[in-house]
């Protein structure tokens, strides 16, 4: 499974100082561009890093958006040799005056790619995973990004982490729809992105950086989670989705029951099975089970590799492969 990096770095800065960089980064650059919170600064975006000018009233922000692939120019991430290069970068860019430790580190993206092999399994997968509603710990979110896109995305209620599934295809067609990139290349984007769920995991604020790492030093942050991407990523994603695979309702309870000789933790199975769907929420049907061991309930799933989201009635899908599968498959 391989594991993509996006880092957020702020920094924060009174109005004289803010304004003295924003001058001269339009003096340099022409092609600067201004948007509802500011202005976009792509010269280094070939090199891996864009750079944005919040110009709000109230605070004055430089965030830099890092991707260490593009730093980089390779996918094998080497923690050192990155942070020395993305230092370099950032000092010379604002001419010696600020490096890297000046700023925060105020955010980071894991990403992967789930290769389900085609459109229609895409919207399958998010269609029953949608049924998981709310899981403990995260809720439903809405973005816009997606609003004509295919997706099942979470919000940590206090954790700051946000969860996002989507489909690749449909996201990246929204994104160029308006762009005049020309068919023939339109048809080869797609054709590549075809079948791809793309799954992230957002630390979004400062708070769930340190809830994974054992400092506040920039330089040490970026290399432990870097090390850990994977650790990170699947630790929420487990979080997020079951294991096992996924069957109508009916043949769901017709395995459990065949598979599973202790007749307490049956009835429970059972129960959650016929729970979620009412409840259009994982977490809220675990609630009304009233069990003290959830997680013993949630183990025996996994046991025997099927998952307690049941396909529905009206999706003529009748089966789908244990997702997991999948992160196995490219590891």
């Amino acid at each position: 499974m391989y594991i993509n990096q996006v880092f957020e770095l702020s920094m924060v800065l009174d109005n004289e100082r803010f304004q003295k960089i924003l001058n001269r980064v339009c003096r340099k650059n022409r092609y600067i561009e201004e948007n509802e919170d500011g202005y976009i600064d792509e010269s280094l975006s070939s090199k891996g890093i864009t750079v944005a000018y919040r110009d709000s009233q109230y605070k004055k922000k430089i965030k830099l958006i890092v991707e260490p692939r593009s730093v980089l120019d390779s996918k094998v991430l080497d923690p050192d040799r990155f942070i020395r290069k993305l230092d370099k970068r950032i000092n010379e860019y604002f001419d010696f005056k600020y490096r890297l430790d000046d700023f925060v580190l105020s955010g980071v993206t894991f990403a992967t790619d789930i290769d389900v092999h085609t459109h229609e399994n895409v919207f399958s997968y998010l269609k029953v995973l949608q049924r998981i509603g709310r899981v403990k710990g995260y809720s439903p979110e809405n973005y816009d990004c997606f609003e004509d896109v295919d997706s099942f995305c979470l919000e940590g209620n206090s954790n700051d982490i946000a969860f996002w599934l989507y489909d690749l295809e449909g996201f990246l067609v929204d994104q160029f729809h308006n762009e005049d990139i020309g068919r023939k290349k339109l048809k080869s984007m797609r054709s590549e992105v075809e079948g791809i769920l793309r799954a992230e995991v957002r630390l979004t604020k400062p708070k769930a950086i340190r809830s994974y790492t054992n400092t506040d030093d920039v330089f040490d942050q970026i290399t432990e989670l870097t090390e850990k991407r994977q650790e990170i990523f699947l630790d929420v994603f487990t979080r997020i989705i079951p294991f096992g695979d996924y069957y109508k309702k009916g043949e769901a309870a017709e395995l459990i029951r065949s598979e599973v000789k202790d007749c307490t933790l049956r009835r429970k199975m059972l129960r959650l099975v016929t729970l979620i769907p009412e409840k259009k929420s994982l977490y809220l049907a675990q609630k009304a089970m009233n069990c003290r061991n959830i997680e013993k309930v949630m183990e025996a799933f996994a046991k025997i590799n099927l998952s307690p989201v049941t396909i529905s009635k009206r999706h003529d899908v009748q089966y789908l492969k244990n997702l997991y599968s999948y992160l196995l498959e490219e590891s």
